[in-house]
C-alpha cells in the first residue's frame, strides 16, 4: 500500500468517520465494546458512522508490514477444514471480493457453526447478524484506486501476498 494510499484512505476517510462519529454520539463511544454495542443499537447515520469506523479498524489490524504469505499452523488447518485448502480458502475470498458490486466488505467470519467468507456493502458487517470476523477487505474504491487503478484483483492478490496479517487472523480464530 503506497503512502498516498495510506495518507488518503487513513488519514482522511478513516478520520472523517471517527470525527463524525464523535460529534454524533457526543461520548458514548470510548472503547470497541462501545463501539459493537453502538452498531448493535443504532441505524441511519449513526449505524453508517459506528459501523465504518469499526469496519475500517478492524481492516487496519487485519494487516501489517511484511505481511502475507502462508498463515501459521492453526489458521491454515482451520482454513483448511473449511475451505478444502488455504489456496481454496483464498481463491474464495478473493473472487466474493472481486465479485461484489459497488462498495463494501469482504469478511472471513465464524458464523457460530463454522468459517465463511461473505461480502457486506456499504458500511454494514457481521456485528448485526452474530458472526464473528476473522479478517476484512475494503472493498471501496478509496481503498485501491490510486495504487491499482480499476483492477480491484490486483489489489486482493496484493492484500494476501504482501499485507494480510494471519497473527491477527490466528489472535481472532481464538476468540471463537
Amino acid at each position: 500500500m503506497s503512502e498516498e494510499t495510506l495518507d488518503l484512505h487513513y488519514g482522511k476517510h478513516h478520520q472523517s468517520y471517527v470525527d463524525t462519529l464523535n460529534d454524533l454520539a457526543a461520548g458514548a463511544v470510548s472503547d470497541d465494546d462501545d463501539l459493537v454495542k453502538l452498531i448493535s443499537e443504532s441505524e441511519g447515520t449513526l449505524f453508517n458512522q459506528a459501523a465504518q469506523v469499526w469496519n475500517h479498524t478492524f481492516f487496519w489490524r487485519s494487516m501489517k508490514p511484511s505481511g502475507g504469505g502462508d498463515p501459521p499452523g492453526e489458521v491454515a488447518d482451520a482454513l483448511s477444514s473449511a475451505f478444502g485448502s488455504v489456496e481454496d480458502f483464498k481463491d474464495e475470498f478473493s473472487a466474493e471480493a472481486a465479485g461484489h458490486f459497488g462498495s463494501g466488505w469482504a469478511w472471513l467470519i465464524h458464523d457460530g457453526s463454522g468459517l465463511k467468507v461473505i461480502s457486506t456493502h456499504d458500511a454494514h458487517n457481521p456485528i448485526p447478524h452474530d458472526q464473528r470476523a476473522l479478517l476484512t477487505l475494503d472493498l471501496w474504491e478509496h481503498a485501491y484506486y490510486i495504487d491499482h487503478r480499476n483492477a480491484r484483483p490486483d489489489y486482493i492478490s496484493t492484500f494476501f501476498d504482501h499485507l494480510v496479517s494471519w497473527d491477527w487472523v490466528a489472535n481472532q480464530l481464538a476468540g471463537v
